[in-house]
């Protein structure tokens, strides 16, 4: 399932960008953040995708979603121009952003390419 991120809640799993001036991931697992709004049609088409993700890598993957109308300085930091925009957060690196909507086979192929590489899971 999906988990729906209020700032202070990015800043304790994710990263604490008013703390830190280099991406620091907080996260155990790979993750992938969603950046939408209720009104946005494409953000309407991507969630149920986003959702049968979460289930699939439950445990190996965190989805997370944050409303770009309710955290404006977080969409903001992370120079949220379009939405739906996608950050998929390796754990070791950092974040790739994927901005439009994405169908579930380019989110598999993302989630493979930018988030496993060779590691199999």
């Amino acid at each position: 399932m999906t988990e729906k991120l209020k700032s202070k809640d990015f800043q304790e799993r994710v990263f604490d960008y008013q703390k830190e001036n280099q991406w620091k991931f907080k996260g155990k697992i790979p993750a992938i953040i969603d950046f939408y709004a209720d009104w946005c049609g494409p953000c309407q088409m991507v969630a149920p995708v986003l959702e049968r993700i979460s289930e699939k890598y439950k445990g190996k993957i965190n989805v997370y979603k944050v409303n770009v109308d309710e955290e404006i300085e977080l969409a903001h930091h992370f120079q949220i121009r379009s939405i739906p925009t996608m950050l998929f957060i390796p754990i070791d690196s950092k974040p790739i952003g994927k901005m439009g909507f994405m169908s579930e086979q380019q989110i598999e192929k993302s989630i493979q390419d930018d988030l496993l590489k060779s590691k199999k899971i």
